[in-house]
């Protein structure tokens, strides 16, 4: 009893360095803890998977050819007599035969072997035209055609410039989930439907594998917009429910105006040309010409240089002080004076609106527009296209005056009846075709009749402009 107690008598000093010690050992315990419950938390790198670093890249993706495109054609049995030309214009190489398909609702008492194989759609008294277009999808992914990368879609008057669409398309990574397209050219059309939807007359493409999901879906998600009016607008509908929303490309062109193309194309962006559409609304591209001869005329561009179609120079005459304007493989205009550059790129009003009624003044396009004169005598000197040679220097396009009325002119502008115009092959690469930069062009000679000039790639610190 007098050992404990002796033992356990706590003078002030020892009960100190006992509190002291108890601190200690709390502390370490709850730091104990917290480690323990930190590794719990986040765990060391160790715990975690290791891979080793590759030692060489992955390889890159396959080179895009339009064998890897498969070209889905809309039409019916009473619309393919009269535009059945034109498909043949653009699907004429022997390339495109296997993986260009049209789509009919019935079948043709007389098929042409020019005409890509006929696929006839499965009859159905309950589906809209829209319905049977929109179902597409799914049997162009019936057909099982090996190695396509990319799914497109049109119509029986929409013109594809196919070397421009697999550039186009060369952008992008196949594997990935791509809807691809541009609206349409009338600010109300685009308010009616949908600013970020493909129209269908323009085109558009759909990458293989949101092709194959989009497929899988398409007939329980068309049941739910049955009201929509076009196919176009039901395909947006559903992909917008995958949650894929559109990459635009302003090369496809719904064409959404009527009348004279002339201050559509002879303004083009720098994005390649991908396709046309509604040729029956608007006149002949080429004066004296029918429609299907003036495409016939374009497309002689087209296979010797298909990227630089619609591709526009401008260059300037400073010593006779004229402007010109060169839309390559399709009209040069010569403007008298020094003009602007942002003016010679904005689009002249030579079409209408597609919209028709009491309101058409009031119609609004997707872009900046600058007045067409109604007196021929104001507007600049057009030359039209005549023809194209290519050797393995480059390319001579030769363009001829168009006469509009008996005009007053400068003698400069009034003597000269033709332009020719050297180039090289426009070879875009991928990551060119991702920052477009605009050609520039110089006026070599002008003679009494006959101006030559030569496109080539700007200088680095080269401008554009009127000034030397």
């Amino acid at each position: 009893m007098h050992t404990f107690s002796r033992a356990f008598t706590a003078t002030p000093s020892r009960f100190k360095h006992f509190l002291l010690l108890l601190s200690a050992l709390l502390f370490l315990s709850i730091l104990h803890r917290l480690h323990h419950l930190h590794h719990h938390l986040y765990p060391s790198p160790a715990a975690f998977p290791t891979f080793e670093s590759p030692t060489t890249l992955p390889p890159p993706l396959p080179s895009l050819s339009v064998h890897h495109l498969l070209f889905s054609v809309a039409s019916s049995s009473s619309s393919l007599n009269s535009r059945a030309s034109y498909l043949r214009i653009w699907h004429s190489p022997i390339s495109h035969l296997n993986t260009t398909f049209l789509f009919l609702d019935r079948p043709l008492p007389n098929s042409s072997l020019s005409l890509p194989p006929i696929i006839v759609q499965a009859k159905s008294s309950s589906l809209s035209a829209g319905h049977r277009i929109a179902r597409i999808v799914k049997d162009a992914l019936s057909l099982n055609v090996p190695g396509i990368y990319w799914y497109v879609f049109g119509d029986d008057d929409t013109f594809f410039f196919t070397e421009n669409l697999v550039r186009i398309l060369s952008k992008y990574d196949h594997n990935k989930w791509y809807y691809i397209g541009c609206g349409s050219e009338s600010y109300e059309q685009n308010e009616k439907f949908y600013f970020d939807m493909a129209f269908g007359g323009g085109g558009y493409a759909i990458s293989a594998p949101l092709a194959r999901v989009l497929g899988r879906v398409l007939d329980s998600c068309l049941d739910r917009y049955r009201h929509f009016y076009g196919s176009d607008a039901r395909v947006f509908a559903c992909l917008a429910e995958l949650g894929v929303h559109l990459t635009i490309e302003p090369g496809f062109h719904q064409v959404d105006v009527r009348g004279n193309l002339f201050g559509l194309l002879s303004a083009h962006p720098l994005s390649l040309v991908a396709s046309l559409h509604h040729i029956d609304a608007v006149e002949p591209i080429f004066p004296g010409m029918s429609r299907i001869q003036a495409l016939e005329h374009l497309f002689n561009a087209v296979h010797v240089d298909p990227a630089r179609v619609l591709q526009q120079s401008v260059c300037y005459d400073r010593t006779n002080s004229l402007t010109v304007s060169i839309s390559w493989g399709y009209a040069i205009q010569v403007y008298e004076g020094n003009e602007l550059l942002p003016e010679v790129l904005t689009f002249q009003r030579t079409f209408k609106p597609w919209k028709r009624g009491k309101n058409v003044a009031s119609s609004r396009y997707m872009f900046k527009t600058r007045d067409y004169p109604s007196d021929p005598c104001k507007r600049p000197v057009v030359f039209f296209l005549h023809t194209e040679v290519a050797d393995t220097a480059g390319i001579w396009t030769n363009y001829t005056r168009h006469s509009a009325g008996d005009c007053l002119r400068s003698k400069e502008i009034e003597k000269l009846k033709e332009i020719i115009v050297f180039s090289h092959n426009l070879g875009f690469d991928i990551e060119q075709m991702k920052a477009p930069r605009r050609d520039c062009c110089d006026i070599l000679s002008s003679s009494d009749e006959t101006m030559r000039i030569q496109i080539r790639k700007c200088g680095t610190d080269e401008l554009i402009t009127r000034q030397g």
